[in-house]
């Protein structure tokens, strides 16, 4: 997170650069911060603390859903935080620009969420291999040319229109995030 709040001091530093690039550039990091958030939340437990947890929550469900609106709940402050400091600092920031950097970064923090849950411990039970599934899935999806976030950030960084990215970015990524939730809830309920 500190990275990331490192990364959105130098990008909005130039009163005088256009918003949208930038939000471009801040959204694919918090895609990055989101996923290893969701990894680490998932993570932190030993297998034993784990089931205390469960044997509260009560359900793997419960779990996870608790971890995904931690995570989000993360998301979304370091989104606001990021559209002040962008307000603050720059001169052309304008209602409609802010409002699309705001669902743009929504996007990427709920499609960081869908790629942690299946890199996670609750599907890959070594910490190498969750991180060299998340990395690699990372860079595929922000550099392939898959219509999954990037046509967005690619759009906002290019100066192209935005609108129709913007909203395939949200619904891939709603997509996503479900159908991640629900294929790594059954699997781990199954395996447990």
């Amino acid at each position: 997170m500190l990275a990331y709040l490192a990364l959105c001091v130098i990008l909005y530093a130039d009163p005088h650069s256009p918003p949208l690039p930038l939000f471009g550039v801040s959204a694919g990091g918090l895609l990055v911060v989101s996923c290893w958030l969701t990894i680490a939340l998932l993570d932190i437990e030993d297998p034993v603390q784990r089931l205390v947890t469960l044997s509260h929550a009560r359900q793997w469900r419960r779990m996870i859903t608790g971890a995904i609106l931690t995570v989000l709940a993360c998301s979304l402050v370091l989104t606001a935080i990021t559209a002040v400091w962008s307000a603050i600092k720059s001169l052309k920031v304008q209602p409609s620009a802010l409002g699309i950097g705001l669902l743009a970064h929504l996007a990427c923090a709920l499609l960081g969420i869908a790629i942690a849950l299946p890199c996670s411990r609750l599907l890959v039970h070594r910490i190498g291999w969750t991180v060299l599934a998340a990395v690699i899935t990372l860079v595929v999806v922000l550099l392939a040319k898959i219509p999954l976030v990037h046509p967005l950030l690619h759009a906002l960084t290019d100066d192209e229109p935005v609108g129709g990215p913007l909203v395939l970015a949200l619904v891939t990524a709603v997509a996503m995030l479900a159908v991640s939730y629900f294929a790594v809830s059954e699997l781990v309920r199954r395996r447990s």
